[in-house]
């Protein structure tokens, strides 16, 4: 028999095996790549749903709040220290608590300027005067806005002043 040079061929198996290496070491870190991106889309995605079904529940809930807040403020002045209107009060400062810890805000509304993607504006009064700047700036809110994040769940409802 007729011995093989393996000298020669032992060359060429090793690169073959460095290059699969390689090519399976490549392979390897595109797939933690791709598991990597998977699991932040997925995160994120999961951020926005909670964000989202957040807001539909609160959206529910605001009508029961605003006729609370309208109780309150139409409570008659005998009542105002009764012990009724007080737990009026402590359901309504519930709410405002849980909302806070949803990370759900109230929109600014009086004295700021008015802004179309916070605000719904019902009318507008123009000052007068010689020299008006054109600034529109809350004068009274009707129904408080919320927002959760940049996202607004519901627009403030507000009379506007042009100064």
């Amino acid at each position: 028999m007729k011995k093989r040079n393996t000298k020669s061929q032992q060359p060429t198996a090793l690169r073959d095996l460095q290059r699969q290496a390689k090519e399976l070491t490549e392979a390897l870190k595109r797939e933690r790549a791709d598991a990597e991106n998977l699991r932040r889309r997925t995160e994120e995605e999961r951020g926005r749903m909670a964000t989202f079904y957040k807001a539909m529940i609160v959206q529910e809930l605001l009508p029961a709040v605003d006729n609370l807040e309208r109780s309150l403020m139409h409570a008659p002045k005998d009542l105002g220290n009764s012990d009724y209107v007080k737990g009026v009060q402590a359901v309504a400062k519930q709410f405002e608590k849980a909302f806070r810890d949803l990370g759900i805000q109230r929109v600014k509304t009086v004295g700021e300027q008015f802004d179309p993607r916070l605000h719904e504006a019902i009318s507008i009064e123009d000052k007068g005067g010689d020299s008006p700047t054109g600034q529109e700036i809350v004068s009274e809110e009707l129904a408080s806005g919320y927002k959760i994040g940049d996202e607004i769940i519901r627009h403030a409802t507000v009379r506007v002043k042009r100064r």
